[in-house]
């Protein structure tokens, strides 16, 4: 009779577990079909790239968008929304960005450039010089400063175009941006080039943060990207001639912080309110496009999690809250100003999540957890087979919701097809037109999914 009783509670077990199963499936369908036939996510990046614009962090625009951000939260009815005050930099870059490349008298040709983001300006009368040309910081270093000072220091190692995740093939090249200023001062140079971080051959120069490290302001040197083309250009007209002259202005100038925002929205849980669910992008953006890949795709699908939920009348068991996060991508002072506030309310966050990989067709999602967690995670992967965002990996998640990391929370970030993200990340081709209405729409219905789990079953 005991093997009886025990087998039918196990078959009891199974339908029910079965049931719970085509019940998500189902409420992932109602999502989708929510996010894809009546988003607002398309329309609220519409306004945030074309009516607002580039939303470099210290600027008019920047602080419109905070504005535009509160609003649109209240406007969805939700338990709460609130500005949490940040201290940020504010760099400008100026009205004039030029340069050429001088072979001789009266023989010059242009090329595409942009300051660095926190370069100092050239003085007023431009820059001019020879150039050293390499490929590595190791390279440099072996020239020493009897080979680089006096001359402009150019940088032109390519993004490995042989790596499928353009993301590690970024990382392998960034560092030339992030310190190559630094490395070049050192040793007397006057300036820096950089090919900028793009696998596309193109006339964009892409901007990006520099750090100057400890250098003492007297020490400092401009920095500017330059268009790949360019890059290609300069390096073989270097390799017929390096005694040639390349010439740069820059008007860009550094100020003290100025105060901005993070905003937040949340809805509060209905069983387990202390268990916070975060889902976000970064605000800001680059001053060269109006930022619509990086991040306000990120932004607007982060709030269209909160606003399906409203539209569908579902009520989450925990608490789900998105930040929008202001000074990504030259401080990070909202990502680390946000974790500052949860840790000093001893709140409880138990998954985060960040889109700020661009609004392309998503492919899944990349997660740092435990083996014990994803070992559950991995259970939820079949739900996105028929939307084909069904690649779930071990790995980085975003910058924003780092800080956040304890070793106990879930971090996670949507993962869109990468491969022509760089051609618009921090250029002035990043604008509204290169966005794919339905892409954005399923990466909003991915995150929606993603989060509705956790919410459900928790960790």
């Amino acid at each position: 009779m005991r093997y009886f009783r025990l087998l039918f509670a196990l078959c009891g077990m199974m339908a029910f577990g079965q049931q719970m199963q085509e019940s998500d499936a189902k409420q992932l369908q109602t999502i989708y079909n929510h996010a894809l036939t009546s988003g607002k996510a398309y329309d609220w990046l519409d306004h945030l790239s074309n009516k607002i614009g580039g939303r470099l962090s210290g600027s008019l625009n920047a602080e419109r968008a905070v504005e535009w951000g509160r609003q649109e939260l209240e406007t969805l009815g939700l338990d709460r929304v609130f500005l949490q005050k940040v201290m940020v930099p504010k760099w400008v870059r100026g009205t004039f960005e030029y340069a050429s490349i001088i072979t001789g008298p009266g023989m010059s040709m242009n090329v595409p450039v942009c300051a660095l983001g926190g370069s100092i300006a050239t003085p007023a009368s431009g820059l001019r010089a020879n150039v050293v040309e390499v490929k590595s910081f190791e390279e440099l270093e072996s020239l020493g400063e009897e080979k680089v000072k006096g001359k402009f220091v150019f940088f032109n190692r390519p993004m490995p175009a042989n790596l499928i995740n353009t993301f590690e093939a970024y990382s392998k090249t960034v560092n030339q941006r992030s310190q190559g200023a630094a490395r070049a001062a050192k040793l007397g140079a006057v300036g820096v080039l950089v090919r900028s971080m793009n696998l596309r051959l193109d006339d964009f120069p892409h901007t990006g943060n520099m750090s100057y490290g400890d250098l003492p302001n007297s020490m400092r040197i401009p920095a500017a990207a330059i268009s790949t083309n360019g890059a290609q250009l300069l390096s073989s007209m270097l390799s017929l001639n390096n005694k040639l002259n390349f010439y740069l202005k820059l008007d860009c100038k550094n100020f003290p912080d100025v105060p901005s925002f993070n905003v937040v929205g949340e809805i509060k849980g209905s069983e387990f309110p202390e268990q916070i669910i975060v889902v976000g992008g970064h605000l800001d953006s680059w001053d060269l496009g109006d930022g619509s890949h990086d991040d306000g795709a990120g932004i607007v699908q982060s709030m269209e999690v909160l606003r399906l939920f409203k539209e569908m009348n579902y009520k989450p068991k925990r608490t789900v809250r998105v930040v929008l996060y202001m000074n990504e991508e030259n401080g990070l002072r909202g990502g680390s100003g946000y974790a500052q506030y949860a840790k000093e309310n001893q709140e409880n966050h138990i998954f985060a999540l960040e889109s700020d990989a661009g609004g392309f067709s998503p492919r899944g999602f990349v997660f740092e957890a435990t083996g014990e967690q994803f070992e559950k995670i991995i259970q939820w992967k079949s739900y996105f087979e028929p939307y084909y965002a069904d690649r779930f990996e071990l790995g980085g998640s975003g910058a924003d919701i780092g800080p956040l990391r304890d070793g106990k929370i879930v971090l996670s970030g949507l993962r869109p097809d990468s491969q022509r993200y760089f051609d618009f990340h921090h250029a002035a081709n990043d604008t509204f037109d290169a966005i794919n209405k339905r892409e954005l729409e399923l990466g909003a219905a991915a995150m929606t999914s993603l989060v509705y789990l956790v919410d459900q079953y928790g960790f």
